[in-house]
């Protein structure tokens, strides 16, 4: 029978409901336990007898003649339900078989008891429909197969997948732990606007939206608010941090989405160094407060975080692999390498710039790590503070872990004089047709110029979760972006 078919025997059981005088879709539940609970007492109230009321979903059914069987699920447990003709009034014993199917929530009032199986149950006595399904859910045995139907109708993936429920309950201690660490380290949580006049913070493409109020068009931020934080230290504030949703308008791939979760967290009066063992700190904290290991599987690479973190030098690297020193060589040279490499971006005119970054991901991806890349040339990052032994450089450093990039820092650039040079080089960029290049963000400049202390920043998106889990990183977002089908 087809998904129309059920469906149409489905409104016909909500008929016979109705002239039962049952409400199909109540508002009012009775229940007294969870099921967590019933099973938690079960033996004391076997002793005792006494009548108790749970609700849940049916996930089985099964049955013949004056018996059924259902087994129900609460979200707290599971828990097998028996109804017995000789048990329940007649009238609710047939309703029940005639219009109790697999997704139905009920609502069963009965006693513990043990089968002949030794299965914990619960003997029904009374029973009545909590919301009645129109549509099958698949078998809990095969569940959905198909890729893109599991993330279009994810919520029927989750009720009959365990391990993805458990996922998403570490994702959450993923980031309440990282909470925690930063709590612990006196860091103030914050919130900045999500609506931003100018995006900055980061080398991204924008959503861009029209705010009806105000009449002008507005961006989604691209970073967790890196400069807005960047503003509260001008403020006073000495360590915040910001755990939140950011928006990026690029293309989708293992470990890039449009919209997805990130944090942030600035730290005065410290630098990268200090940085640097304040993260490897955070990655172990992780590791082990959600996972209780340090050794991972992760893109084929074995990742242990409890070792000691190499550091790879950009310049050093690049020369020995590309030949070229990133600091000093010239567009041409930069682009003829990209371009043997084949690693130069299509639709992108070539650059000095995107050539020298393409070049390094390509001799990131055999470095497993976890790894600081630290000696990045300064035209590469426009918001940090320049090396004081070699102005051509930044104190930057990237997490490196299996072959990418999860999670960036820096001792951040507080000369605001520099840092209008540099925005205004980026502009630059920009009106070369690059529309990552970040924006000459005038306000920022200002605020600068009243005095901000020297600082640390670091941001890191759930990437490390979905590393951590070896997974592409849609498939660790609840209900990830698809295209809308048309449906009748």
């Amino acid at each position: 029978m087809g998904e129309l078919e059920i469906r149409a025997e489905r409104l016909k059981k909500l008929e016979i409901l109705k002239l039962a005088g049952m409400e199909a879709y109540p508002a009012v539940v009775s229940r007294t336990l969870t099921i967590a609970s019933f099973l938690e007492q079960f033996d004391e109230l076997v002793k005792s007898g006494k009548r108790e009321t749970m609700a849940g979903r049916i996930m089985s059914l099964r049955g013949q003649g004056g018996i059924s069987f259902a087994d129900i699920l609460d979200g707290s447990g599971r828990v097998q339900i028996l109804l017995q003709k000789s048990e329940v009034p007649e009238s609710l014993f047939e309703i029940f078989k005639d219009t109790a199917d697999t997704g139905d929530f009920i609502e069963c009032t009965g006693v513990a008891f043990t089968t002949k199986r030794g299965e914990r149950s619960i003997k029904v006595s009374s029973w009545r429909m909590l919301a009645k399904s129109l549509l099958p859910i698949p078998d809990e045995w095969f569940g959905l197969k198909d890729e893109e139907k599991r993330l279009r109708e994810r919520e029927i993936d989750l009720l009959l997948n365990t391990d993805l429920r458990e996922m998403f309950a570490r994702k959450s201690r993923f980031w309440s732990a990282c909470r925690k660490f930063l709590e612990e380290r006196d860091f103030l949580e914050i919130e900045t606007p999500v609506l931003e006049t100018s995006p900055g913070g980061a080398e991204a493409r924008p959503f861009i939206t029209h705010h009806n109020a105000l009449d002008m068009d507005v961006y989604l931020r691209i970073s967790a608010g890196e400069l807005w934080q960047k503003r509260l230290l001008i403020a006073g504030f000495p360590k915040t941090f910001e755990i939140g949703r950011i928006f990026r308008n690029e293309g989708q791939s293992r470990e890039h989405l449009q919209d997805y979760t990130q944090v942030e967290f600035y730290q005065a009066y410290s630098d990268y160094r200090d940085g640097m063992k304040l993260v490897q700190e955070l990655y172990r904290h992780l590791a082990h407060e959600v996972y209780k290991k340090y050794t991972f599987t992760i893109n084929g690479h074995e990742v242990d975080f409890a070792e000691e973190w190499k550091t790879v030098d950009f310049t050093e690297s690049m020369k020995d692999h590309f030949g070229i020193d990133p600091v000093t060589c010239s567009a041409k040279e930069a682009i003829g390498a990209a371009r043997e490499a084949k690693v130069l971006l299509s639709g992108v005119e070539p650059s000095r710039e995107r050539s020298i970054d393409q070049l390094w991901k390509h001799i990131r991806k055999g470095i497993a790590g976890p790894a600081f890349l630290v000696g990045v040339p300064i035209f590469l990052e426009p918001l940090a503070k320049r090396s004081s032994k070699n102005p051509k450089i930044v104190e930057r450093f990237q997490v490196i872990i299996a072959g990418s990039e999860v999670g960036k820092g820096f001792s951040e650039l507080n000369d605001p004089i520099d840092q209008r040079k540099r925005f205004e080089e980026q502009q630059r960029l920009r009106d070369k047709g690059d529309d990552e290049a970040q924006r000459l963000d005038l306000d920022y400049i200002r605020a600068m110029e009243y005095g901000m202390p020297p600082a640390f920043g670091f941001g890191v998106s759930e990437r490390l979760f979905a590393f951590l889990e070896d997974k592409p990183i849609h498939e660790v977002q609840l209900f990830p972006l698809l295209r809308p089908i048309i449906r009748d």
